[in-house]
């Protein structure tokens, strides 16, 4: 999603018995006295209550009970017993403040996840990045090379979740926390609920790379043989003779190898029900292979098509009211698509490039970009994007292939 993380919703109680660590067991106790004493945490690092559907939970006979927050009144103290191994059959409570513990204080483990009959996957971005954390969350960690004090993607979601145009269309934001020495951003787990779903993660825009990432106009043979690797005929004679590129010059070269450039999109990553997830596609450039492409994750599903198209009309109308982009490059950004046989939905997601532009400059997210004027194309990018899922010729049968290129990078 990108770094587009998403775990399956729960089908099973969790038991504490031989299925899950004995730590988790320890965590469970502590958050319990922590319960009992009121002990409350800094503002700063209360959880957002969840939406009533992400909030309940079903107990061993099927009843359901609702989730323990931290604004219960008091319950009278029990003693603490000394943890030891956990025993055969907690209580329902104790079955909930162990998930309540680990989902507050670390990614879910193996043990979790299994018992959760989780199918938990990242479909595209940096391996490592994203973490399940609990029944409809995850944990991103901070992006490489943000200092302590610097999180722009932190504070792009607080600024969107905080607008009434693009709150809805976003992954909901629930708190910044840190957990082992990392920082981490909790958020809204965008598969949670949907069964069996197609999934698409689509990067947005002409440029997929910051201004200041190609300042430097040293050329760099690391990048010369980069290039020479996926295409050796790449280089200019000039390039050639030095064995030397900018990292300009290999960043566009990149794009152009996609559809990024000319369409102001790139299909990352493509999971169907059922098949591996298709993640090779940066040699899907064409119109032709992208409607194709599509028409693969739409099978034969016209209301797919009719309501995601819909759905990336209302983003596009929420995006072009807002104040917030109005006054911030938003590069290196995603659309992430979903749908099953019930439901249909599609965010923008990943705001680790946005940056806000210099005072009394404009952008309009479709002009061609130029070094200076921060234009990434993302409207550019949309509006091929929507005519492209409502011209894509659908195979009854769903099974119109597509051709599967080369790793390019």
């Amino acid at each position: 999603m990108s770094d587009a993380g998403v775990a399956s919703r729960v089908t099973n109680p969790v038991w504490l018995s031989s299925e899950l660590p004995g730590r988790l067991y320890v965590r469970a106790l502590r958050q319990y006295q922590k319960l009992v004493d009121l002990k409350r945490l800094p503002s700063k690092d209360k959880v957002a209550v969840p939406s009533k559907e992400e909030d309940r939970w079903h107990t061993k006979d099927g009843t359901l009970f609702k989730r323990w927050r931290r604004t219960t009144p008091p319950v009278e103290p029990v003693p603490t017993p000394t943890p030891t191994a956990p025993p055969a059959q907690p209580s329902e409570l104790l079955k909930f403040l162990a998930i309540n513990a680990l989902e507050l204080s670390a990614p879910a483990s193996d043990a979790l996840l299994k018992s959760r009959s989780s199918e938990w996957f990242q479909l595209a971005g940096h391996p490592g990045s994203l973490a399940p954390a609990g029944p409809g969350t995850v944990w991103k960690r901070r992006a490489a090379g943000d200092h302590p004090g610097h999180n722009p993607e932190r504070d792009a979601y607080e600024a969107l979740a905080a607008c009434p145009h693009m709150r809805g269309v976003i992954p909901r934001y629930y708190r910044e926390l840190e957990y082992d020495g990392e920082r981490f951003i909790e958020l809204q787990d965008l598969l949670h609920g949907f069964r069996n779903p197609h999934v698409m993660d689509i990067k947005m825009g002409t440029r997929t790379f910051l201004e200041d990432e190609v300042s430097n106009a040293h050329a760099r043979a690391d990048l010369y043989e980069k290039m020479v690797r996926l295409d050796p005929n790449a280089p200019t004679e000039s390039e050639h003779a030095a064995r030397a590129v900018t990292k300009l010059r290999y960043m566009q070269f990149r794009e152009q190898r996609s559809s990024s450039a000319e369409q102001g999109f790139r299909i990352e990553a493509v999971k169907l029900p059922g098949e591996p997830a298709l993640t090779d596609l940066q040699k899907i450039r064409e119109p032709h292979q992208l409607a194709a492409t599509v028409a693969r994750f739409l099978g034969n599903d016209e209301r797919a098509r009719r309501e995601i198209a819909s759905r990336l009309r209302e983003i596009r109308d929420h995006f072009e009211r807002s104040d917030f982009f109005k006054s911030h490059e938003i590069v290196g950004s995603s659309i992430f698509i979903i749908y099953d046989d019930e439901r249909v939905g599609a965010w923008l997601i990943d705001f680790a490039k946005t940056r806000k532009i210099p005072t009394g400059s404009q952008v309009n997210h479709r002009a061609p970009w130029q070094q200076g004027n921060h234009e990434e194309g993302f409207l550019f990018g949309l509006d091929r994007l929507i005519q492209t899922i409502e011209t894509a010729k659908l195979s009854p049968q769903g099974d119109e292939v597509v051709e599967e290129p080369d790793v390019s990078r």
